[in-house]
Order: C-alpha cells, then sequence, then structure tokens
C-alpha cells in the first residue's frame, strides 16, 4: 500500500465510524439529554468533574477546559475540572493503586448535585469504574461517553452516548472529540451565552 493510498484508508474509515454514529437516529436524542443533564448540573450549582485514560483522558481534560475557559465566544467560566493533576494521581496510585486515582478525588471534592463525564473508549479500565461508583454513591449524576460495547462503565451511568466502533480505539476518540464540541456548544445555547 502506498502512503497516499494508507492516508486515503485512514479518512475513509474515520468517515465509515462517522457515518455509522450518524446512522443510529436515536442518537441525538441521546446526545440532546446529555446536554440537558449537564445544562442542570450548572445551572444548579453544580459543577462538571471529568475523567479518563491516555487519550480520553485529553479529551476530559479538552471538555473541562472548554466549559471552564471559553469555547467559541467570551462567557462567564462554567464550573468544570478534570482530575487530572499529576501530585494526586502519583500519590494516590503510589499509595492507594491507580485503580483508586479518579475516585478518591471524587470522594475529595464531589457533591451530590454534580456530575461526573467519563471518557472511555473501551468502560473497562478499573479507575473508570471505581470513579462511577463512587460518584454514584455520593448522589452524583454519572454520564459515559463509550465506546465498544459500554464494559462495565456502561451500567453505571445514568445517561450514556455509545460509539460502538468495534476497531481501534483513535476513531472512538475522534468522535469523542465532536461529541466535547457539540456538547459544549448545546450546553452554551441551553445557558443562553
Amino acid at each position: 500500500m502506498s502512503s497516499i493510498d494508507l492516508i486515503r484508508e485512514d479518512f475513509a474509515e474515520a468517515r465509515q465510524a462517522l457515518d455509522n454514529f450518524c446512522a443510529d437516529t436515536a442518537v441525538w436524542e441521546r446526545i440532546e439529554a446529555v446536554g440537558l443533564l449537564l445544562a442542570g448540573v450548572l445551572c444548579d450549582g453544580g459543577k462538571i468533574i471529568t475523567c479518563g485514560n491516555g487519550g480520553s483522558h485529553c479529551d476530559a481534560m479538552h471538555f473541562a477546559e472548554e466549559l471552564s475557559g471559553r469555547y467559541r465566544l467570551d462567557r462567564q467560566p462554567l464550573g468544570a475540572l478534570c482530575i487530572s493533576d499529576p501530585s494526586h494521581i502519583s500519590c494516590v496510585a503510589n499509595d492507594f493503586g491507580y485503580e483508586q486515582v479518579f475516585a478518591r478525588y471524587i470522594e475529595a471534592v464531589g457533591r451530590s448535585g454534580d456530575a461526573l463525564t467519563v471518557f472511555t473508549s473501551s468502560g473497562r479500565s478499573a479507575n473508570l469504574v471505581q470513579a462511577c461508583r463512587t460518584a454514584r454513591a455520593k448522589g452524583m449524576k454519572v454520564v459515559g461517553l463509550t465506546g465498544k460495547d459500554g464494559g462495565e462503565v456502561a451500567p453505571l451511568c445514568d445517561m450514556e452516548i455509545r460509539i460502538a466502533w468495534q476497531g481501534y480505539a483513535d476513531r472512538i476518540q475522534e468522535l469523542h472529540g465532536k461529541l466535547v464540541h457539540t456538547l459544549i456548544h448545546f450546553i452554551e445555547n441551553e445557558l443562553g451565552v
């Protein structure tokens, strides 16, 4: 395969993943429901806490920073943060195990009325499963942006948007990136920004 063919194939596969996702007619209502839930949390004075591993961690950071910073237009900051403090992560991983890095943070700062938004391409990471359980125990809403079959994270979510792509995780993460922007746009519109 030539390098140009490889590049074209990469874009064709990305288009196929997007087309497959958009072919599910119920996806629009799921995105709207998640947007309404998250906007409601913010309207009621709650905050959105995000987390993920690897590339999904970057998506979680991107979501939080564009809510607390800005997306397209200047506006008041929205209460969102990502569990990404390296000193917290290394401390908890060392003292309690990596499966506790997100849950321990949620125990410290999560409150009833907040929402946890988990980014995962597989839904199988023990630290994300534990984060969802901890958030639910604290009375928080749990939103999952998942992939494949949703894994163990899916049944722990109040709402889930799943990219049911069975190939490599990069396609799932690309669509999670699109969902980040769509949800922020929706939330800002809902809040009258």
